[in-house]
């Protein structure tokens, strides 16, 4: 059989990364550009004098995907990473003093609820799990492991399965239904937050994300080394498999021919494409970052709304105060306020703060200077530059807001700690600053995301941006996604074939079947 024609990724996000190394595990020759100096996209780090320190996601759930990312290789993921269990989920502070950890053990979670908020707030709690769980379970294959979902689909689903109809609430908010679940506000705020774990508000995304809430009760992982490690531990495998990987690499455009990519272009080099992955902002490409002829991918519903940004704030200090978790969330008064404030477009003067203590893990306190990453969310800034004296305020307000709460750092961290929506933007030209691509909000948001097939033949799309959605796990399935559209396309229309194998992908050239491990220790 013929070889496959080479595939270009453009983007060495978690979504092209996860593509990467199923296509080269297929015996694809498979190119990676990243215009950044290291992988990971958002998976990123910055350094400091104690080690790198995360500046992007923090937490690792559902991690059977990550597992079968790497089965599906023929890797082991332990032999890769080393995968750590916080046993508190989270740990959560309100302004009234009020401290609740949510714990892997759903028993020691109903009973931490029902010791701060009373035994009829741990019945809610339970009713809410069983409903999460339902949802969870019962949307996972039609929508998130499903290649291109739609609504037709999805309703037969439904009537096939009625209690989930019901249970989805649909037409109600995330936080319409919280009201109607919990009697008590701060668990309604607490599990209204995860909205914002797609990017959403609870006051505008549909009930249907109540499910995110089985997905972190199943688990939370840290990773030894930082979540990085994600990102390094893929492109070694794909690496071994063959691929390869340049970075600094900055796309400029795709030359087409005969309605199909030929070349990408970097500043540089003209390299040979028969088929190009794109794992960045689809708005990238509405926008005209790749050229004329890719703006025509995907269509505005597929990029507007936009979600949510933040301002991330990343150093190295220590820390006095309240005890922290890995994960702690300092809640508002108001969450009301908070959202109402990002909905204009405007920063809330009262925000709820998460900070991750990378060092903390277990809740155990390191001696002497610790890794802070903390997330206030913040609206998406089109068009925005820089602006110092707004990264100042910003800086104040995050550490005016945990300074009541009693939590200081010595030393203060500097303005070079702040990433802002403006700096997003930087860092991942016309974002707008959305760490997750189109909004959550509204009842067929699901449905607008843009697939991994796009309307030109020969492009695909990759990433948080794209269908099944933002997060580690659904970027990862986007990759999934489009290795197999890819594969599937490249089989009919060349003499390519790929071989079946257990895992579900297909045997490697006899190059990329020699390849060790690392776990073979050769």
């Amino acid at each position: 059989m013929s070889p496959a024609p080479p595939v270009v990724i453009v983007g060495a996000g978690i979504g092209g990364l996860a593509a990467a190394l199923r296509l080269a595990h297929a015996g694809v020759d498979v190119t990676v550009l990243e215009r950044h100096g290291a992988p990971g996209g958002k998976l990123r780090c910055v350094p400091s004098p104690y080690g790198p320190i995360d500046a992007g996601p923090t937490v690792l759930t559902l991690r059977h995907v990550f597992d079968s990312l790497f089965e599906d290789a023929g890797e082991a993921l332990a032999d890769h990473l080393t995968l750590l269990r916080e046993p508190i989920l989270a740990r959560h502070y309100w302004p009234d003093g009020t401290m609740l950890d949510l714990h892997a053990d759903a028993g020691r979670s109903a009973e931490s609820i029902a010791q701060a908020f009373g035994s009829r707030a741990r019945e809610d709690f339970l009713r809410f799990s069983a409903r999460a769980k339902l949802l969870f379970e019962g949307f996972d294959a039609p929508m998130m492991q499903a290649a291109r979902p739609t609504p037709a689909a999805l309703t037969a689903h439904v009537m096939r399965n009625p209690r989930l109809l019901p249970a989805m609430a649909a037409h109600r908010t995330l936080a319409e239904m919280l009201h109607q679940s919990f009697r008590e506000p701060r668990l309604i705020q607490l599990f209204g937050r995860y909205a914002t774990y797609v990017g959403g508000s609870p006051y505008a995304a549909p009930a249907l994300l109540g499910l995110i809430w089985h997905a972190e009760a199943q688990g939370v992982w840290r990773i030894a080394g930082g979540m990085h490690q994600l990102a390094l531990a893929i492109e070694s495998v794909a690496r071994g498999r063959g691929a390869a990987f340049r970075y600094g690499a900055e796309v400029t455009g795709i030359d087409w021919q005969g309605g199909r990519p030929r070349h990408v272009r970097t500043r540089s080099e003209n390299i040979p494409a028969g088929a190009v992955l794109f794992n960045g902002d689809p708005n990238a490409l509405r926008a005209g970052a790749l050229g004329e002829t890719a703006r025509q991918a995907v269509g505005d519903e597929g990029v507007a709304p936009r979600s949510l940004s933040a301002n991330v704030m990343t150093f190295a200090a220590r820390a006095s105060g309240p005890a922290l978790a890995h994960h702690t969330v300092f809640f508002a008064d108001d969450p009301r306020a908070e959202f109402d404030a990002l909905a204009r477009g405007e920063r809330p003067d009262a925000p709820s703060l998460y900070v991750c203590a990378q060092d903390r893990g277990g809740a155990v306190a390191p001696d002497g200077p610790e890794r802070f990453e903390i997330i206030m969310n913040a609206a998406p800034r089109p068009g925005a530059h820089p602006s110092e004296t707004e990264d100042i305020q910003c800086q104040t307000i995050i550490m005016d807001t945990l300074a009541r709460f009693g939590l200081v750092f010595d030393p203060l961290p500097g303005p070079e700690a702040l990433t802002s929506p403006a700096g997003f933007e930087r860092l991942f030209p016309h974002s707008h600053g959305a760490l997750y691509g189109r909004s959550p909000h509204g009842m067929m948001a699901a449905f607008a995301r843009p697939l991994a097939r796009t309307r030109l033949k020969g492009l695909y799309l990759a990433g948080g941006g794209t269908h099944p959605g933002a997060g580690l796990p659904m970027a990862t399935l986007s990759g999934k996604h489009a290795a197999e559209a890819i594969l599937s396309d490249l089989a009919s229309t060349s003499r390519f074939r790929r071989t079946a194998t257990p895992g579900g992908m297909s045997t490697g050239s006899a190059r990329t079947a020699r390849a060790p491990s690392r776990s073979s220790g050769s």
